[in-house]
């Protein structure tokens, strides 16, 4: 079930407090092992991409085209893996309280902002 928008909010301002008083423990507290299997991932791409480089050379000063190519090939889905896990890393961060998943921080604009304003009136009038 859902949490409501007032649930949601007292969450995440509890959350706020939690990172305000002890940031360290917050931290501590967020899933660390999909960011440190993303965190390989990447490393692993970036040296899948050494190994692709050498290979391009390699074939290169062999004269073996194909060696070259495949280098080429390694270095291109190695950029291609790197690049989309560190996109998709997660982020440090508020979780998301209806799937647990870190949310992106990202500054308010005015248009947010107006919004959790007339939330907050909206909310003070009708006694949520």
């Amino acid at each position: 079930m859902p949490l409501s928008e007032h649930e949601q909010r007292l969450l995440e301002q509890m959350e706020r407090a939690l990172y305000a008083e002890d940031p360290k423990f917050a931290t501590a507290l967020e899933g660390t092992g999909l960011r440190a299997r993303t965190r390989r991932t990447v490393y692993l791409a970036a040296a899948g991409f050494v190994v692709g480089v050498a290979l391009l050379m390699g074939g290169m000063v062999t004269k073996l085209w194909w060696v070259g190519v495949a280098g080429f090939v390694v270095m291109l889905g190695c950029a291609v893996v790197a690049v989309n896990g560190w996109r998709h890393a997660p982020r440090l961060g508020i979780a998301d309280p209806r799937t647990g998943a870190p949310m992106r921080r990202r500054k308010a604009g005015v248009v947010d902002r107006m919004e959790q304003r007339w939330q907050r009136r909206h909310d003070q009038q009708h006694g949520a």
